[in-house]
């Protein structure tokens, strides 16, 4: 019966993640939503929620169930906010720092542009494209952290340890951001060998940033300190807050949010080692 219950578990997710990443690719491809005026791929999200709602009722569970209790909303998030924000002022302090000493010499400037691995030429100051933004992230952040974390997490442990169930669903994380490399690729703005490398590091990357909000997950029992976090990450990091220098605009974005996520993801294991063996003594 456990061995049942377990394949039709894992089984469950891969549909789900598949089912999930389908609609990806044909906004991706096909709608294009983020080359429109919303300037963001919102509508495979939005979608994505929808699937998790019936998920979430075809496996018997709650919102609640999956990490989004109302107790401790405000507070969790405001810790992964602060997380986040710590963590990428040392990061763009070293990217400034790093420019200086080439003798690029750069300044920050807030304006809102659509994430692009080519970097974007488009500067939208007004009030509404702010507001978009973070509404568009917002559902951006529900849906992945309800999805790979809630749900992922929350059903992979019923049959494996929290860690094994942590790893799948940051490793199917990473795979589901390869699509914008391979997108780049087939639009002639990198060669294939780059997006092969570009694939491998963003798996790498979202798949250290998923164990991380798995590990805040785990340890704060709701979805909303790492929800804050991602939060934070794609809208002022990657969407709001930019480095202008004498070459252009972000040319070390990726290694900016690299940063700061290798920083944060070794302040999470580290309060998460020493939580376990206080838990263990």
């Amino acid at each position: 019966m456990r061995r049942n219950t377990k394949y039709k578990s894992d089984s469950l997710c891969i549909a789900i993640f598949t089912l999930c990443l389908a609609a990806r690719f044909i906004e991706y491809f096909l709608i294009e939503t983020d080359r429109t005026a919303i300037g963001e791929n919102v509508i495979h999200k939005a979608a994505g929620i929808i699937i998790l709602a019936l998920a979430l009722k075809r496996v018997n569970l709650t919102w609640s169930d999956i990490g989004f209790q109302r107790n401790g909303f405000v507070s969790s998030i405001l810790k992964g906010l602060l997380l986040g924000s710590v963590c990428f002022a040392i990061s763009y302090w070293l990217e400034l720092t790093i420019l200086a000493l080439q003798g690029n010499l750069a300044h920050l400037e807030i304006y809102i542009s659509s994430f692009s691995l080519t970097g974007s030429q488009i500067k939208n100051t007004d009030f509404v494209f702010f507001l978009l933004c973070v509404v568009f992230n917002v559902i951006n952040v529900w849906m992945e952290e309800g999805i790979f974390r809630g749900l992922f997490i929350k059903i992979f442990s019923e049959s494996k340890p929290f860690m094994q169930a942590n790893f799948i669903a940051a490793f199917l994380f990473g795979i589901w951001h390869i699509v914008m490399p391979v997108r780049s690729c087939m639009d002639g703005e990198m060669s294939f060998a780059a997006m092969v490398l570009m694939g491998i590091g963003y798996i790498i990357l979202a798949g250290i940033m998923g164990i991380k909000w798995g590990l805040l997950y785990h340890m704060t029992g709701n979805i909303w300190a790492g929800l804050g976090d991602h939060l934070l990450n794609n809208t002022v990091a990657t969407n709001m807050l930019h480095v202008i220098s004498l070459k252009g605009a972000d040319e070390l974005q990726i290694v900016r949010i690299m940063a700061a996520q290798v920083i944060s993801f070794v302040f999470v294991l580290v309060v998460y080692c020493c939580r376990n063996r206080k838990g263990n003594r």
